[in-house]
C-alpha cells in the first residue's frame, strides 16, 4: 500500500508544482528543481503514510480472524408448571 500512495502523491505533486511554475512565469530550471524536490518529498510522505495505512489494514484483519467464534448460546427449557 505504501508504493501505491507514493505512487500516486509524489507525481501529483510534481504536476501541481509545474503548473504552478508554468502559470507564474518561472524560469524551467527552477520549476524543474522545485517539481523535483515535489516529487521526492510527496513520493517519501505517500511511502510513509501508506505503511501506516497498510499496517492499520492488517491489524484489523489480524484482530478480526483471531477472535473466537462465538457459539449462540444454548435455548433454556420451558418453566415447569
Amino acid at each position: 500500500m505504501g508504493r501505491t500512495y507514493a505512487g500516486i502523491l509524489g507525481p501529483l505533486a510534481l504536476l501541481a508544482c509545474l503548473a504552478h511554475g508554468v502559470w507564474h512565469g518561472r524560469s524551467a530550471d527552477t520549476i524543474l528543481l522545485e517539481a523535483w524536490v515535489a516529487l521526492v518529498g510527496f513520493a517519501a510522505l505517500g511511502g510513509v503514510l501508506g505503511w501506516i495505512a497498510g499496517r492499520t489494514v492488517e491489524e484489523a484483519v489480524r484482530s478480526r480472524v483471531a477472535l473466537p467464534q462465538e457459539a449462540p448460546p444454548p435455548p433454556t427449557p420451558p418453566a415447569a408448571r
